[in-house]
């Protein structure tokens, strides 16, 4: 994929960390990441709609996929970035959020990124970083769904949303500290 403005090759990422408003609005902040687009992956249905993958029976991720330029950021480094935006210990949920939909999964788009995604797990774990083991998924990208269009920019347009305020405003409040060299 090329960005037609600048003519320079874009990659893509997709990871799924509980609730895709949280990763999307984080991750939109983040220079060289061109666009980070919620939406759906690892399922069976070929049409999952939001209301379909809240219940858990799709089997589908709630996801965000990114399109990012490598010269400005690395794969790695958006790796590192995710496993802080969330707690990759629990299994099938973030916090309230429970559900095989909340699961922390990287799915891959090829062979160098299976790699590093293996790597920085196995990192985690031997530097102990968490209480317990990562549980997070390593899996080959398969369809991306999109989100409806009401969950893109979720929290940038509806920051009085409880959810938003309760959730998503701490845990960008603590990433703008954390990332603020990486902020664009």
């Amino acid at each position: 994929m090329t960005d037609q403005l600048n003519e320079k090759p874009l990659q893509k990422a997709t990871l799924a960390g509980g609730c895709f408003w949280c990763i999307e609005s984080a991750l939109n902040l983040v220079k060289g990441i061109i666009t980070a687009k919620p939406g759906y992956m690892g399922g069976q249905s070929t049409a999952p709609t939001y209301e379909e993958v809240c219940t858990g029976r799709s089997g589908h991720a709630e996801v965000v996929q990114l399109q990012f330029d490598s010269e400005v950021i690395g794969y790695r480094e958006i790796l590192e970035i995710f496993f802080s935006l969330h707690n990759p210990t629990q299994l099938n949920r973030q916090g309230n959020d429970i559900g095989t939909q909340y699961r922390s999964e990287v799915f891959t788009h090829d062979e160098q990124q299976q790699e590093v995604a293996l790597a920085i797990i196995d990192e985690i774990n031997q530097e102990q970083l968490f209480d317990d083991s990562i549980v997070t998924q390593v899996s080959p990208a398969v369809t991306f769904y999109c989100g409806e269009d009401y969950h893109q920019n979720y929290f940038k347009n509806n920051p009085e949303n409880q959810y938003c305020q309760a959730v998503v405003s701490p845990k960008l409040a603590k990433f703008r500290k954390t990332f603020i060299a990486k902020l664009k």
